[in-house]
């Protein structure tokens, strides 16, 4: 019951956003008693930080089940792909509820789940490098930084929803444009050759 009242917690916090969900709303969505909530979780906010390390360990599993013997260049794209289709339709609503009103709940569970990511990231740049994927000048944990607030404000900042972008013309235009300038030119090459096959297999005309 636990885990089944975190997963359809995710799903109406992500659509709704955090603020509107009240503790009624939410036992209301779920079909549950107020009593049945507070058997597993103190208040909303440690029903939230279960929410938020089960959304973060979702995304890392489909990041570990990425073929990770492909070219350095093609698996970094495929891993902010992932992170766009998954954050495309979440209400940004629910991005800014969680900064504004639960910012020390943020840092924890950022903290708690950022080495996971980095370390992930920063193995697939340095193996670019390594390969002669990506340039060997680049400073690996600067690259990851800035892509990292590229794509934030991609996804959960209000600007880009004017442009109505599709979540592969989103990537396309955004962080995919950083990691081609990270590439050589032979990885460049092999990105673009994959970015293509990618769009063949979907029916997506060329960006």
């Amino acid at each position: 019951m636990k885990e089944e009242i975190v997963q359809k917690s995710l799903k109406l916090f992500l659509k709704h956003g955090i603020r509107k969900m009240s503790n009624q709303k939410l036992v209301d969505s779920l079909g549950i008693s107020t009593k049945t909530i507070y058997k597993y979780f103190k208040n909303k906010e440690e029903l939230l930080e279960e929410v938020l390390h089960f959304y973060h360990n979702r995304q890392y599993d489909m990041l570990q089940n990425l073929p990770n013997e492909q070219h350095a260049a093609c698996l970094f794209f495929d891993v902010w792909q992932i992170a766009v289709e998954m954050e495309y339709e979440v209400n940004k609503a629910f991005y800014l509820d969680l900064h504004h009103y639960y910012p020390e709940l943020e840092k924890k569970v950022e903290g708690a789940i950022a080495q996971r990511f980095e370390r992930h990231f920063l193995s697939i740049i340095h193996r670019g490098v390594e390969q002669g994927a990506f340039r060997p000048d680049i400073l690996p944990e600067v690259a990851l930084r800035s892509i990292l607030t590229l794509h934030r404000a991609a996804v959960r900042a209000e600007p880009f929803k004017q442009f109505r972008l599709s979540p592969t013309d989103l990537l396309l235009n955004t962080t995919a444009n950083y990691i081609r300038g990270l590439c050589t030119e032979g990885g460049l090459i092999a990105l673009e050759e994959h970015i293509r096959t990618l769009q063949s297999a979907n029916g997506e005309v060329n960006a």
